[in-house]
C-alpha cells in the first residue's frame, strides 16, 4: 500500500472513532491535525486523554502503546491516561475495534472511577 492510501485509511479511521465518540456522549471530540512538531495522539476528547487510532493490517500493539505513551508525555500539561484504538478486521463499526492500554494505566482508570 502506498503513502497516499495508507494515509487516507488512517484518517477514515480516525473520523469514524471521531464520530462514535460523539455519538456516545464525548460531542466535542475532534481530530487533531497533523503535522504538529510533537505528536499528542490523533483525537481530542477528554482532557488529559490521548487517543492514539490505527488502521493496519498487521498488529504492533508494543510499537503502538509506546508511540502513546510519547503522545501522552507531549500534552499539556501530561496526558494521565492514553489509549490505542485499532481497528478489527471485518468490522467497521468502531464500538466493536479493540483499545489497547498498559495495565497500569488502565488500573488508574479503575481506580479513578473511569470505568464502571
Amino acid at each position: 500500500m502506498n503513502g497516499r492510501s495508507s494515509k487516507a485509511k488512517g484518517a477514515s479511521a480516525e473520523r469514524a472513532v471521531t464520530d462514535y465518540l460523539r455519538a456516545n456522549g464525548f460531542p466535542y471530540a475532534e481530530r487533531r491535525r497533523a503535522g504538529a512538531t510533537a505528536d499528542t495522539g490523533d483525537i481530542i476528547a477528554i482532557p488529559g486523554l490521548t487517543v492514539e487510532v490505527k488502521n493496519q493490517q498487521r498488529l504492533e500493539l508494543s510499537s503502538w502503546v509506546d508511540q502513546m505513551l510519547g503522545e501522552m508525555n507531549n500534552t499539556t500539561p501530561a496526558a494521565w491516561q492514553g489509549v490505542v484504538v485499532h481497528k478489527r478486521k471485518g468490522k467497521t463499526d468502531p464500538g466493536e475495534w479493540y483499545a489497547t492500554t498498559t495495565f497500569d494505566l488502565w488500573l488508574t482508570m479503575l481506580k479513578e472511577g473511569y470505568v464502571r
